[in-house]
This record gives C-alpha cells, sequence and structure tokens, in this order.
C-alpha cells in the first residue's frame, strides 16, 4: 500500500512540475493536459451544438439551409471565443501576457492572411444574401458549372466535364457572376439560322417553330418564337427563341439537336440555306505586255 501511495506521489510530483510561464502563471504538465482536454471538450460540444441549431432549432423555420449553417457557424465561433477566455482565466492565465501574440496575429491578418480573411467574410456573404446557391447553374469567370458546395472559404463547381473546382469566395463578390438559375430553372436560348432570299419567310417561320413543337425538353409555354432579325449580305436571318429547363447545363447539345432537325428539314423543304457570296467587277482597262 506504502509503495502505491509512493508511486502516486511521484507522478504528481512529476506533474506539477513547471515547465513553461505564461506572464506569471507557471505552467505544469497536468495543467497543460488539463487545458488540452477542456479545449477537445470545448470543440466537440460547440459542433454538436452547431449541428443542433441547423438542424434542429432553425430547421421549423422559413430560413434556408445555407443561411442555417452560416447562423450555426457564427454561434459556434462566438462559444469557442467566450469557452477559451474562459477556459484561461479557470486556469488562472494572464490573458494579458497574450496581447503581444494577438498584435502578431493581427499584423499576420493584415498581410499574409489577408485573402483567407477577404474570402472567409465572403463566405458569410454569400451565406446570407444568397447570390448564389446550392443547385444553381453559374458562370463566374472562366468556370461554367453547377454550384454543389458552399463553405466558408470557398465554393465548389461542378463543369458538364464532371471536374470539381473550387473558387474563392471573393471572386462571387469582386467579380461579375452570371447565375442561370437565380429565380428558377427556365433558361432561354436564341438560335440564329440563315436562309437564302429567294425563300419564303413566312414559310420559314412555321417550320421552325413546328421543329421546336417537337423537340423534346423545349418548353411549350412559354412559347417558342421566330424573329426575323436583318437582311444580311448574302442570307435573311432568323432567331429562333426557345425555353427550356432541362439543357441549362448542356446548351450545346439542345442547339445541336435542333441545328441536325433544322438542316433535315429544309433539305426536304428544298429550302436553300446560302453560303456568303462576294461579287468581283473587274474595270477593263488597256494594258501592255513587254515581252523581252
Amino acid at each position: 500500500m506504502d509503495a502505491l501511495k509512493n508511486i502516486f506521489a511521484q507522478v504528481k510530483h512529476f506533474l506539477d512540475l513547471p515547465i513553461a510561464e505564461v506572464g506569471k502563471t507557471h505552467l505544469t504538465l497536468w495543467s497543460i493536459i488539463y487545458l488540452i482536454l477542456l479545449i477537445f471538450l470545448l470543440l466537440f460540444i460547440t459542433a454538436k451544438l452547431k449541428k443542433w441549431v441547423v438542424y434542429k432549432l432553425l430547421e421549423k423555420s422559413k430560413i434556408e439551409l445555407g443561411v442555417r449553417i452560416a447562423v450555426g457557424t457564427i454561434v459556434r465561433y462566438l462559444i469557442l471565443i467566450l469557452g477559451f477566455i474562459i477556459i484561461m482565466q479557470t486556469e488562472g492565465i494572464d490573458l494579458s501576457a497574450l496581447t503581444i501574440l494577438a498584435g502578431a496575429l493581427g499584423v499576420g491578418i493584415g498581410f499574409g492572411l489577408q485573402n483567407i480573411t477577404n474570402n472567409f467574410v465572403s463566405g458569410i456573404i454569400i451565406l446570407f444574401e444568397r447570390p448564389i446557391k446550392v443547385g444553381d447553374r453559374i458562370e463566374v469567370g472562366d468556370v461554367f458549372g453547377d454550384v454543389v458546395n458552399i463553405s466558408m472559404r470557398s465554393t465548389t463547381v461542378i463543369t458538364n466535364d464532371n471536374i470539381a473546382i473550387i473558387v474563392p469566395n471573393s471572386d462571387f463578390i469582386s467579380t461579375k457572376v452570371i447565375n442561370w438559375s437565380y429565380n428558377d430553372r427556365n433558361v432561354r436560348f436564341n438560335i440564329p439560322i440563315g436562309v437564302s432570299y429567294k425563300e419564303d419567310p413566312q414559310k420559314v417561320k412555321q417550320i421552325l417553330l413546328e421543329i421546336a413543337a417537337d423537340t423534346e425538353g423545349i418548353l411549350k409555354y412559354p412559347a417558342p418564337e421566330v424573329l426575323f432579325s436583318e437582311m444580311g449580305d448574302s442570307s435573311i436571318n432568323f432567331i429562333l427563341r426557345v425555353w427550356t429547363d432541362q439543357y441549362i447545363n448542356k446548351p450545346a447539345i439542345l442547339k445541336s439537336i435542333l441545328y441536325f432537325e433544322i438542316f433535315k428539314r429544309f433539305k426536304k423543304e428544298d429550302i436553300e440555306i446560302p453560303f456568303p457570296q462576294r461579287d468581283l467587277h473587274i474595270k477593263n482597262t488597256d494594258f501592255k505586255i513587254q515581252t523581252s
């Protein structure tokens, strides 16, 4: 029994040895282990609290999931900061000794971490203002695809080639963004067509409307329409306007389907599709060819 007490005493003595000093506070091995356990517990509890706020407390509200996640994240960060301060004070650590570290961190944020801070703030703006949301078809810069995830730092976009592109959130705030499905998934496409001057415009219009009506994926309302756009150099030009909610992520396929069918019908109806023509007029002049 005395040997066991002796072991405990030696362990306690070892754990109580000061190994670091913060301000006027001496940190022992036991206090460091205790701090690590408390911080781990704080992280675990705040993570569970965030899920409860997002999926329980705000679930029945009309707030969108992205906004609920932003609220839960902010609540978690605030509790983490408050909990960290309380843990430090409980251990008797003089927080004033951390002012130099906080100042250095502030300088780091101002210089080296300004992009991260910018993306973080932009993420909060996106989650609250909702200019884009998960499922939207967007175009930003040379990136074109579907939004599959919005985090606090970046947004993940899946392209038609099934490539995931990570876009910094600041790009959605500082640059022009095209949201193809901001209100709904209905999108209008303009298909240019040119025919010969000898063709009847009314007949061309009727054929184009019939093709649009028979093409799967084109909406009946708003109805397709044909515009007589211009009389060009070698053709009379039309624009076939169609609405779709199925080809928003593959517009080139819809255009290909329509052009295949237009070419087939025009050939069947003997409607000429012209090619650019130029008339060359040579003015007759007198000239002599010298031979040696």
